[in-house]
């Protein structure tokens, strides 16, 4: 992270020096978020989990395992003992993402929990008389190796936390456009908040006179709404506050679809009304009020799910897919000659150029990487073996290696190529809201693909109707509509008319 930018205001008194103190102004960084939630509660369950599974390990060895499995009362004694010590960690504050960096402070924290907990067991144990029950060298063994374990553990979570703070993965960065009073404000208010998790990349306004300062509480000014959007391609951007009067809605509406294409929360600060709303209607960032005016589609626990249901799936799929592919493989070298699979540039997540693989189904000397030029019926520049790999979507298999890469989701907007076109006019020329489906990750298959918007689009309707089925997903999003979507995949794959 760069060092902290100064601004220096003269006086005819004094010389007032303001050193921002949510400065982030590191540029090209892709690094992606971490959320502090998905964090606590993961530190939670790994926690309950260790210890339940160690007392049930050390049951298993030093007592019998067919005993310790069908007995209920050792079952059942790990895991109450599992759930009362994440109880106590709860009450010590051992949860609270601060705690995680300092050793110092964890360690007495961790120690006297544990230890606090055992007290607790055995006294339960004393008093109900089931002491006989349960092994003392069993229970002197767990608190021991449990012990150590779970202070390994916090050693481990301290070194990873302190290396996400460095690199500001756990910090949300956020762009301001507007640099007027409300901006101003909102900037003092964040910075007031001695526990905000926003880091300020810069500021940003469509203005260029003598309004305009090139510093707003020494946070610099970095461009208009188009290098905006250019910079938040360029690098991680999780919010966008939009420091404008609610009174300019004419703006504020034309900021706002500017804006919707990109994948950031975007936010108007409460400061910005002239009359109080509600307070369910504010969201907060610390103890600031916001009205969200777009969240992100896909966060924190449902960007958890995602992960792990994609790379999961893709691995598995891999694994029983290789006999086909290796025989596509095979089949593509007899039918022409040239590589296997084809390389092409495609559009990704917030716009980004990405390289997806497929398996190659044009010949070689006529491949067109851009896709310039739609495949039409018959198409002589494919090959015998392509037609049929693109009629049964076969050639997309490959694509699988790009969703263990993070380039690609199993189901999401199907990324489109360069220069593809619908009726001589680029996609994005013919539907206005064309790049908010680059909001999330593209995907192998997807909503409108099911639905019968695959293939070629030749005309505009076409273009529309694929665009609006993908946003449909966006805002609809779920692990359940994933997966009924890569389930009605193979079914949709039987209507190819539209597919050469």
């Amino acid at each position: 992270m760069s060092k902290p930018f100064q601004t220096i205001t003269s006086t005819a008194t004094a010389v007032s020096v303001h050193v921002p103190r949510l400065a982030d102004f590191t540029r090209s960084d892709k690094s992606s978020l971490i959320s502090k939630k998905v964090v606590r509660m993961s530190v939670r369950t790994l926690e309950l989990l260790t210890i339940a599974l160690t007392g049930l390990l050390i049951a298993s060895a030093y007592v019998d395992e067919t005993y310790v499995i069908s007995d209920p009362g050792y079952l059942f004694a790990v895991f109450a003992t599992g759930l009362l010590t994440i109880g106590v960690f709860e009450v010590l504050g051992l949860y609270k993402t601060s705690t995680f960096t300092s050793i110092l402070t964890q360690m007495p924290r961790v120690m006297f929990g544990w230890a606090f907990t055992f007290a607790l067991v055995i006294a339960t144990l004393f008093f109900l008389k089931a002491g006989e029950m349960y092994s003392r060298v069993w229970l002197a063994t767990w608190f021991s190796v449990g012990g150590i374990i779970l202070l390994s553990g916090r050693f481990l979570l301290a070194g990873l936390t302190r290396k996400w703070l460095r690199s500001g993965r756990m910090y949300r960065r956020a762009a301001v456009f507007g640099s007027g009073e409300i901006a101003y404000q909102v900037l003092r208010e964040l910075e007031d908040d001695p526990n905000s998790d926003i880091r300020i990349t810069g500021v940003f306004d469509e203005r260029r006179d003598e309004r305009v300062s090139e510093l707003t509480v020494g946070y610099p000014m970095l461009g208009n709404l188009q290098d905006l959007i250019a910079f938040a391609r360029k690098t991680r951007i999780d919010l966008i506050i939009v420091a404008l009067p609610v009174s300019a809605e004419r703006r504020i509406d034309r900021v706002m679809k500017s804006l919707s294409q990109l994948n950031a929360e975007i936010k108007l600060p409460g400061c910005a009304m002239t009359f109080r709303l509600p307070t369910q209607t504010y969201s907060r960032i610390g103890s600031v009020a916001m009205i969200d005016l777009l969240n992100r589609p896909i966060s924190e626990w449902g960007l958890a799910a995602k992960w792990v249901f994609d790379k999961s799936v893709a691995l598995l799929a891999l694994l029983a897919l290789a006999p086909v592919m290796a025989t596509i493989a095979i089949l593509i070298k007899l039918d022409s000659k040239g590589p296997v699979l084809f390389r092409q540039k495609r559009y990704g997540l917030n716009n980004e150029l990405i390289e997806i693989f497929k398996f190659r189904s044009m010949f070689t000397d006529q491949s067109d990487a851009n896709a310039e030029k739609l495949v039409t019926k018959d198409d002589t520049r494919v090959t015998p073996v392509g037609r049929f790999l693109r009629k049964t979507s076969l050639d997309e298999l490959p694509q699988l290696f790009n969703v263990l890469r993070g380039e690609l989701s199993l189901v999401g907007p199907r990324p489109h190529a360069v220069k593809a076109k619908a009726a001589d006019q680029l996609y994005d020329q013919v539907v206005e809201d064309y790049y908010a489906r680059h909001r999330v990750k593209p995907g192998i298959t997807g909503w409108a693909q099911i639905n019968g918007w695959r293939g070629e689009t030749d005309t505009k309707d076409k273009i529309q109707k694929r665009v609006e089925h993908d946003l449909y997903y966006i805002e609809n999003w779920s692990i359940l509509l994933d997966l009924y979507v890569l389930v009605m995949t193979p079914f949709a794959l039987f209507h190819t008319d539209n597919a050469y």
